[in-house]
């Protein structure tokens, strides 16, 4: 992954290159996107130019501003495989990013790097860090090593303890944008849009929309768990220690749980940006600040069934199901509950 391959926050990438050409790189930023999907390739774009053995432009200060996206270094990074580029997720079900994890990481970022290259500590999920792994990671924030970067990506930068915002350059993506769904996603809400409109609505249709919902949802876990699991280095080594292959188990596992979730989250939230249509052509907002403007008509009649009062306390409901759902709260019940809570 190169910055010239990215196709989103092209502004991001032409900053970061500009800090290259100036030999102006902070020690730490903090990048902030509405989703987490759209941050990781443009970490994975800065650590590939600091390490690339062949880059396809340099700054005048001979620093690379580009990955090539061929060398050896640029296909280990592109496969979270480079000795010197380091991913810390949360971990287990409760999604937390613990404080021994956070050791272990600086512990890495704190060794030499294998090349001539820098090191890079990716945290996806920043604000999943309790106080205990802030605190931790406090002291290498404040004196980081020579030719370290720190990279912490979140879509929700207002968790993140102030302690670690105040020591980062912030960078926030997408404020203003309108966010990009998947075909899935899209699917799943002209079927919800489409059944709500009717007149007469039935707890039978509701009940259909969670199944489809939760068949999407196994989809998606499917394909997070068959991605993790190419990419684990138990596909890449046979011959390892039994207590090495537990914990690389153990770790996969994680991953995928981890991983399922964020990506769940993102799935969802989805619905919240319907419901918000919803809820501004009840308000008789113009067409044009409507997030989902295919669903217009249909919004537009949901809008009609209910108050603007109900329609604020259906976004309120899904939020808190979301909220719900960072706990180990089970999941099929708790979108159960959260759907069949709207009045739509």
């Amino acid at each position: 992954m190169s910055f010239a391959t990215l196709t989103t926050h092209r502004e991001g990438a032409e900053l970061l290159q500009r800090s290259l050409e100036r030999g102006r790189l902070g020690h730490a930023y903090l990048l902030s996107a509405p989703r987490m999907a759209e941050l990781e390739p443009l970490a994975r774009a800065l650590a590939a130019a600091l390490n690339c053995e062949a880059p396809p432009r340099r700054a005048a200060n001979g620093q690379p501003l580009d990955a090539c996206d061929t060398c050896r270094s640029c296909r280990q990074i592109a496969a979270d495989g480079h000795a010197d580029v380091h991913w810390l997720r949360p971990e287990s079900k409760t999604r937390q990013i613990r404080a021994e994890s956070v050791r272990a990481l600086l512990r890495e970022v704190h060794m030499k790097p294998h090349g001539s290259g820098w090191k890079a500590a990716v945290i996806a999920d920043a604000d999943r860090m309790n106080e205990t792994a802030a605190n931790a990671f406090l002291k290498t924030l404040e004196e980081p090593p020579a030719k370290s970067v720190l990279l912490l990506l979140t879509a929700e930068p207002d968790r993140v303890l102030e302690t670690i915002r105040s020591r980062c350059l912030r960078l926030n993506f997408g404020g203003g944008e309108r966010p990009a769904f998947d075909t899935a996603q899209l699917a799943w809400l002209r079927e919800l849009a489409g059944a709500s409109a009717k007149a007469g609505d039935d707890l039978l249709a509701r009940y259909r929309l969670l199944g489809s919902l939760l068949k999407e949802l196994g989809i998606l876990r499917k394909n997070i768990q068959d991605e993790l699991t190419n990419r684990s280095p138990l596909q890449r080594y046979d011959d390892i220690e039994p207590e090495l292959r537990e914990r690389w188990e153990k770790e996969l596992a994680a991953g995928i749980e981890a991983e399922y979730r964020r990506r769940r989250a993102e799935f969802l939230g989805a619905l919240l940006w319907w419901l918000r249509d919803v809820w501004l052509c009840a308000l008789g907002a113009a067409p044009e600040r409507l997030t989902l403007p295919d669903l217009q008509e249909k919004s537009a009649v949901v809008a009609g069934h209910i108050s603007p009062a109900r329609a604020e306390a259906n976004l309120e409901s899904v939020q808190r199901t979301l909220r719900a759902l960072h706990t180990n709260v089970q999941e099929a019940l708790n979108l159960e509950v959260g759907l069949l809570r709207l009045r739509l």
